[in-house]
């Protein structure tokens, strides 16, 4: 009987040895229990742009609670990224998220080969020879730009049917950061997307050469609000041309289009509709496959270029907001989800085209005919469409 009880404590001893055994070897390869994670934005969350990347992290506390910890600083330019980032680095972080555009994530990344330097895309990747931890990614911005396009065309149409606007020549504005390709694709695609409603509208952008500055944003918006722009929408970080907006209605009917943050609260009147990028998919995604010992492209859902990953509404990287159903025509939200479905089968050459030729505003030789059509983000997640459609778009210097 002792023979019986030893021989049966020993194989509950294997047993137990050898769960325990598969237990460390999942442990090991199976993935992490704890993962310290930097946020590194160029502005606070104040600013729209800073305040909807930060909406990934709200998204990692709310999906692993105290598996993770999470570093932020703000407020940080482009040249002063340096220190932040090793101060990360040293403290623990095993990925770090920038919203920044500077090249210096790229350069420091090699030497620290152990952690996972994430990056918003700010150049074409598909030419250019990156660290094996250096990753870059954007949402495809020129889908939900022209969507909104269609919404402020649906809203001018309205406006001259009841006789509030002539129909000559209806203009748009646009509030701009920089003439950079991510700029210029933006605005074109919002533009064509109006004019697929109202193919006669054209468009004004005024460039404020920098990306915060609400004086500089409020007043290139009253001067296109002035030059009889009926609607107006932005590619810059404040709230300023939403404001210069919400004022101007007091005296004439004109409508904001918003991006990255809805302005419904700080422009109730004439706030139409905003699109934004979702940082969501690709921050998740990314955590996930560190936290599963996975190659991060491996795991994220989108087209991947390398290091480099993008994708627009059929991956839920891009979105609409808060159509404001009193100030937006009858008919908006319908048209609006005819054009996302045509993105989300696929179908994404037909923003850029159409009877135009662009022009390359550095370098007047460099044009290109859209009557083929263009596709954006084809191989990088930066946006490259750098051309100036000069007989529908006016720069106003």
């Amino acid at each position: 009987m002792k023979r019986v009880y030893f021989v049966t404590a020993l194989a509950c001893l294997i047993v137990l040895v050898a769960f325990h055994g598969i237990f460390r070897l999942l442990n090991i390869t199976g993935g992490r229990d704890h993962l310290k994670i930097g946020f590194i934005y160029d502005n606070d969350e104040s600013t729209p742009y800073t305040y909807n990347f930060s909406l990934a992290k709200d998204a990692l506390e709310k999906k692993y609670g105290e598996k993770v910890e999470i570093v932020t600083s703000s407020n940080v330019l482009d040249d002063e990224i340096e220190e932040p980032l090793r101060e990360m680095a040293a403290g623990g972080c095993g990925i770090i998220f920038c919203n920044g555009y500077s090249e210096k994530v790229r350069r420091l990344a090699p030497e620290y080969p152990e952690i996972e330097f994430c990056q918003t895309s700010y150049m074409n990747m598909s030419s250019q020879k990156v660290p094996d931890n250096y990753h870059t990614f954007k949402g495809e911005a020129y889908q939900g730009r022209y969507v909104s396009g269609i919404a402020a065309g649906m809203k001018i149409q309205e406006m001259i049917s009841e006789g509030l606007l002539k129909e000559e020549q209806p203009m748009v504005g646009f509030v701009a950061a920089f003439p950079t390709s991510e700029v210029i694709s933006g605005y074109t695609a919002f533009l064509m997307g109006v004019r697929a409603v109202v193919p006669n509208a054209v468009m004004r952008v005024v460039y404020t050469h920098t990306w915060s500055s609400y004086a500089l944003e409020k007043s290139a918006a009253q001067r296109l609000i002035a030059d009889g722009c009926v609607i107006l929408s932005q590619h810059t970080d404040t709230i300023g041309p939403a404001i210069a907006c919400e004022e101007a209605l007091e005296k004439s009917p004109v409508y904001f289009v918003g991006y990255n943050q809805s302005m419904s609260e700080v422009a109730p009147g004439s706030s139409l509709v905003t699109s934004r990028i979702c940082w969501e998919p690709y921050v998740l995604s990314a955590v996930d496959a560190l936290m599963a010992n996975k190659r991060i492209e491996s795991v994220v859902t989108g087209t991947i270029h390398g290091n480099d990953a993008s994708a627009g509404f059929e991956k839920g990287w891009v979105e609409m907001l808060d159509l404001n159903l009193q100030v937006a025509a009858p008919g908006t939200q319908e048209a609006m989800d005819g054009a996302i479905d045509r993105f989300r089968r696929g179908e994404v050459d037909f923003v850029f085209r159409g009877n135009y030729t662009g022009v390359n505003p550095n370098d007047p030789s460099d044009t290109l005919n859209l009557k083929t059509g263009y596709i954006e983000n084809e191989n990088t997640s930066y946006p490259l469409f750098r051309y100036l459609l000069t007989d529908i778009i006016t720069i106003c210097e």
